[in-house]
């Protein structure tokens, strides 16, 4: 699977409050933008990958294309990087040669919430057997691993700041993120409590916006287009008995598989990376991820990033867009392109000095890891 498959395009819409566009709206704006990134016709797509878009028939016909494959995502964010796989396998087991996928959400204009009664039954959520004791939103399941980890080795509330903080230093400058005012360790400090111990700048962004990637098998990379970025290693593992209530090792289990995965894939290993992409719907996760994916050992992420290494600069600049917490919460969709921007060198104003290799990854009961490479 190393670099069979290249992302040849990437395409945003603008992010924040769009209202009057549905969510199929959103997609066909991000794949028209992102057909013009890659200049490539309609025609040259023969597959369709649709996320938070009912309908991938009616999404077909608005945008002018005819897939031989195609399907419906499940709307969760976790399956950004497992749609992102099965485009890779679809492409290199010879289904498909150039697959189109795409992501709208209306999130904000329509009234959506993540918590209390407003949440559907399911996992994350609503759960029916522990929504009794208040257990009604992903905040509250994220809020109670975090209580676990700071009885388990000592991290406080005060040692989340530096996320939201750097996160939002690099919103400041992507002229394209929502939430782009200064903030400071004492803001954080001083936002209003959600579900103890989290506070509100703990909790990602709720928006409306839409993000198409198009990947292709690599034998096909244009000269004409833009440089394309290779998916080294794309893999993800789950751990399903923990979905609706705390992991007791916060997922390090199935990260470890993913992330192992795709390094021995990639033919890489953490000390490689240029810079991470970490999915952050809720600060605690960035600590979760680092611990999981190998870039801190197990109860030290909290003490690790006060040195400043995931801020432009650092060790490992992450979420250089602003992320979940300040640029949009598309659901994992804009920390791909990214990470693509950045190897391709187009991050104006927050590029990474000299990016070879940019690692995507999300925690979750259902993990992915994805390693982009500026080379083959």
């Amino acid at each position: 699977m190393r670099s069979r498959v290249a992302v040849v395009g990437i395409g945003t819409t603008a992010f924040g409050a769009l209202s009057g566009y549905t969510a199929t709206d959103l997609g066909l704006w991000a794949l028209r933008e992102a057909l013009a990134d890659c200049n490539l016709p309609s025609a040259a797509i023969d597959g369709l990958i649709v996320t938070r878009i009912a309908d991938n028939a009616g999404f077909a016909e608005a945008a002018g294309l005819a897939p031989d494959f195609s399907l419906v995502m499940p709307p969760t964010g976790r399956m950004a990087g497992i749609a992102i796989e099965t485009a890779c396998l679809a492409i290199a087991s010879g289904r498909a040669r150039r697959v189109a996928l795409v992501y709208g959400n209306n999130g904000k204009s329509a009234g959506m919430i993540y918590g209390g009664r407003g949440m559907p039954p399911g996992p994350y959520g609503n759960d029916p057997l522990w929504a009794a004791s208040g257990m009604t939103s992903p905040g509250a399941l994220h809020a109670l691993m975090f209580s676990r980890y700071m009885a388990e080795f000592g991290a406080s509330r005060a040692h989340l700041a530096e996320i939201s903080v750097a996160f939002r230093a690099h919103a400041a400058r992507n002229p394209g993120a929502v939430m782009r005012a200064p903030m400071t360790a004492e803001d954080h400090a001083a936002a209003r409590p959600i579900v103890a111990p989290l506070h509100l700048l703990d909790y990602c962004l709720i928006n409306d916006g839409g993000v198409a990637i198009i990947l292709s098998d690599a034998t096909l990379v244009e000269p004409e287009g833009p440089p394309p970025v290779f998916v080294r290693g794309c893999t993800h593992a789950s751990d399903f008995r923990h979905t609706s209530f705390p992991s007791e090792d916060y997922w390090r289990g199935a990260m470890g598989r993913a992330g192992e995965s795709a390094f021995h894939e990639a033919g890489v290993k953490p000390t490689d990376m240029s810079g991470l992409m970490i999915y952050d719907n809720f600060t605690p996760v960035v600590l979760f991820a680092l611990e999981g994916f190998g870039y801190c050992k197990p109860g030290t992420a909290w003490r690790s990033i006060q040195d400043g290494r995931l801020r432009l600069g650092g060790r490992w600049p992450t979420n250089t867009s602003g992320g979940h917490l300040s640029e949009s919460y598309m659901q994992g969709w804009a920390l791909n392109v990214e990470a693509v921007r950045q190897l391709r060198g187009q991050a104006t104003g927050r590029q990474i000095a000299n990016a070879e290799l940019i690692h995507v990854m999300t925690a979750a009961p259902q993990c992915s890891s994805i390693v982009y490479g500026a080379e083959p």
